[in-house]
């Protein structure tokens, strides 16, 4: 992609997911990630109902009269993109390609956290570590991140979601809200390593799928090829034996995602791509906001 046309997509998600953060999502944002806690503002003087344990004793005696100490919500947060960039993302038959829907995602939850001046960081993954973007504030920033989810090029096409749990887990010291978003087409065991990372850290997993992942149409042969291993077949969808095992196959796998987020505890929002996807960020955060 040249620069001009990279320039072109980077500045047409923004105008997009930056009016989606700022008109929908900074109420549900800030309520859903309320930060680590309160810190102290300032003291002034002590009102009828105050509570008693928020005396400031110093201040009071030094002025004959009760003063109580104000605290404020500790706001700033890091919050941690995990983004899969492997070969089964290029994927798109209904709708868009999921690594687009993705980056979309990706851009509207980082513009979010710039309305709450929080840090965001990213790390892509295939079945290796491809990158890591330390977390860092600003806009600039965020255009940064934004033009790499676009323009990045893997050095793998396989996926193994516990390799990017793990480095999050041993990279980010501080806890983070984190997002980890794929289609889990992925053959290893991530649920251990789900189980840790949401330990450490606030962990939501967002599947991105295509219709057709989930079931085959009916329209005879057709040649496929696989985009994580390159290996060329041809499939009879006119079979009905064949669609069916092909649809067990998607149920199995969907169990074994939804088993692993069970037992982990980490909240799954499952987005096909020809989906609005601003609806199911808005059910994200309405569920965090009342746990």
């Amino acid at each position: 992609m040249d620069a001009k046309e990279l320039l072109k997509k980077v500045r047409k998600i923004e105008i997009k997911t930056r009016g989606l953060s700022q008109n929908i999502f900074a109420g549900e944002y800030h309520t859903a990630f309320k930060g680590r806690g309160v810190i102290f503002s300032e003291v002034r003087e002590y009102q009828p109902g105050d509570d008693v344990r928020d005396i400031d004793w110093n201040v009071t005696a030094r002025h004959n009269k009760p003063y109580v100490k104000v605290y404020e919500e500790e706001r700033e947060l890091t919050l941690m993109l995990l983004i899969d960039v492997s070969g089964s993302e290029d994927f798109g038959a209904v709708g868009q390609e999921k690594k687009e829907m993705m980056a979309e995602i990706a851009a509207t939850l980082a513009f979010s956290s710039l309305q709450n001046n929080d840090k965001v960081g990213v790390i892509f993954f295939s079945d290796r570590i491809e990158k890591f973007i330390p977390p860092k504030k600003g806009k600039r920033h965020i255009l940064l991140i934004i033009r790499e989810i676009i323009d990045f090029t893997p050095e793998s096409r396989g996926t193994d979601i516990s390799v990017a749990l793990e480095f999050m887990t041993n990279a980010i010291k501080k806890r983070a809200s984190a997002f980890i978003m794929s289609d889990f087409i992925d053959t290893h065991d991530f649920s251990h390593s789900m189980t840790l990372a949401n330990k450490r850290h606030e962990l939501t997993a967002i599947q991105v799928y295509d219709e057709r992942d989930a079931k085959l149409p009916d329209v005879g042969l057709m040649h496929v090829k696989d985009l994580e291993s390159g290996q060329l077949r041809w499939i009879d969808t006119s079979s009905a034996k064949v669609r069916k095992a092909y649809e067990k196959y998607w149920y199995d796998r969907q169990q074994v995602i939804a088993n692993a987020t069970m037992r982990s505890g980490v909240d799954l929002a499952q987005i096909r791509t020809n989906d609005d996807y601003v609806k199911a960020l808005l059910g994200v955060f309405r569920r965090k906001a009342t746990r």
